[in-house]
């Protein structure tokens, strides 16, 4: 059998997350909106109505532009794409073609390491062939047998951006949107939510023999929505096409859909070419023009970059790769480590060890964002350092973080109010130890039996009777010490 790669290109649609529609002021994100409820002459293409450009619409894709490292020209046009589908009123979709915002652009790709050792294997230069603005069409769905449409999503602004033929498999295309949803959250200019249809893709993909530099015939997979839907979809077709090629069956380039329920993909209709659309100049627009003070404006407020700053905190705090990618996962989170380092003097790993182990649980076990603790970067600051100084043990700073979130009370102040102070009369922990043993004969002639394993629960014992406050480990010496 042939060898073969496959050579991958993804097209996303990025719904920006501005408060109102591209070309009219109807509310932009109506996710939970009745049907139809949210629209307007302009965005159902009424006769007589003129669209009106959304200055906020073109600077988030600004943003984006440059966090791509994409070229922002200063001219660009709007187009209409004409195709008739039930849920485009107009019969055609303002876009961009030839003239659009950005041009070029890429982002290196860091693809992990598939044996788990949390570290990255390679590097992929993803290529940005264009990224441009334009509105979102209307949604149809099948209720009772019926086709029913929402033109609510109409008008919607999108950024779609298209990538170059630069992805070989498809995990490497998950990580693609994966870390394309992880930089639109972290600019703040997208949910990025694919169930929401806040992020979408269309996937291009075609095989060749390994060694050859041509392309050839690709078909394109439309209706995915969900990351693992889009490397699902993809290694289905790359399994389709070598089976085809392999029979002498050729590639034709039809436009799939991918069932998510069965797993499977099914023939749409045959792929347009850009000469079905008609495209030609909008003509209720002016040009879009962008002169240096306006773009240096918006690029200036951009953030460090999730990448850049996971790199960072590799090289300033020497963190481990696993720790850096899962610190800077989120902005606000990276925002938190960060301010915690500054002020902690020791080594910044131990804040990471606490946020990975400690925070993250707890923020998971309450549905929460970082954002919404009642605890600072300070306050961690602060258990770690009691922890550190011998006031109270690991396990009394550990349950101090959600004292902080239930009482809004300071931790030290915590620790004064519930006297958490540890146990460090050495007598003291004696006594309590001695009082466990003489409390459960059964238990101490069983570990003397040959059960070790009541180490622990000696110790669980000491802990409840001192409410948590003496070292563990301290205990664990005197039990090992009693029962000798």
């Amino acid at each position: 059998m042939t060898q073969y790669e496959s050579i991958i290109g993804l097209e996303t649609h990025i719904q920006l997350n501005t408060q109102s529609k591209i070309f009219c002021s109807c509310k932009a994100d109506s996710w939970l909106d009745a049907p139809n409820s949210n629209i307007c002459p302009v965005c159902t293409g009424l006769p007589g109505v003129l669209p009106v450009l959304n200055r906020k619409a073109v600077e988030k894709a600004m943003l984006l532009a440059s966090a791509m490292q994409a070229e922002i020209q200063p001219v660009s046009f709007f187009d209409r794409k004409n195709y008739f589908y039930p849920d485009l009123p107009k019969g055609y979709q303002i876009s961009q073609y030839d003239m659009p915002l950005a041009r070029g652009g890429f982002i290196d790709l860091p693809i992990p390491d598939s044996t788990g050792q949390n570290t990255t294997s390679y590097t992929r230069r993803i290529g940005i062939t264009k990224l441009h603005l334009e509105e979102d069409a209307g949604k149809t769905k099948n209720i009772g047998g019926e086709r029913q449409i929402d033109f609510n999503r109409c008008g919607v602004p999108l950024v779609e951006m298209v990538t170059g033929p630069d992805l070989r498999t498809a995990e490497e295309a998950a990580h693609y949107l994966f870390r394309l949803r992880q930089l639109l959250r972290w600019i703040d200019i997208s949910e990025g939510d694919m169930e929401k249809g806040h992020l979408r893709c269309d996937a291009n993909v075609s095989i060749r023999p390994v060694g050859v530099d041509y392309l050839n015939p690709k078909t394109e997979i439309k209706n995915v929505n969900s990351i693992d839907a889009v490397r699902d979809a993809i290694s289905k077709e790359i399994e389709r096409q070598i089976r085809e090629t392999e029979a002498g069956q050729k590639i034709e380039a039809w436009t799939l859909e991918w069932d998510e329920d069965r797993g499977i993909l099914k023939k749409m209709r045959s792929k347009e070419t850009e000469a079905d659309y008609r495209y030609f100049r909008e003509p209720d627009l002016l040009a879009l023009r962008i002169d240096d003070a306006w773009q240096n404006e918006v690029v200036s407020i951009q953030p460090e970059l999730p990448l850049q700053r996971r790199q960072r905190f590799m090289n300033a705090y020497q963190l481990p790769e696993y720790d850096a990618d899962i610190l800077t996962s989120e902005k606000k989170l990276s925002d938190f480590f960060e301010t915690a380092t500054k002020a902690y003097p020791g080594d910044s790993k131990k804040i990471s060890n606490w946020i990975m182990n400690d925070l993250l649980r707890i923020l998971k076990d309450r549905n929460m964002q970082i954002d919404q603790m009642q605890l600072q970067p300070a306050d961690l600051v602060e258990i770690i350092t009691m922890v550190e100084n011998g006031l109270i043990n690991t396990s009394t700073g550990k349950s101090l973080i959600e004292k902080v979130e239930d009482s809004h009370q300071r931790p030290s102040e915590i620790v004064r109010s519930e006297n958490l102070t540890r146990v460090s009369d050495e007598s003291a922990i004696i006594s309590a130890c001695k009082e466990v043993l003489a409390e459960n004969p059964t238990e101490v002639a069983s570990y003397k039996a040959g059960k070790p394993t009541l180490m622990g629960w000696f110790v669980g014992q000491v802990m409840r009777k001192t409410k948590g406050k003496t070292d563990p480990e301290k205990a664990k010496e005197i039990f090992e010490t009693l029962l000798h």
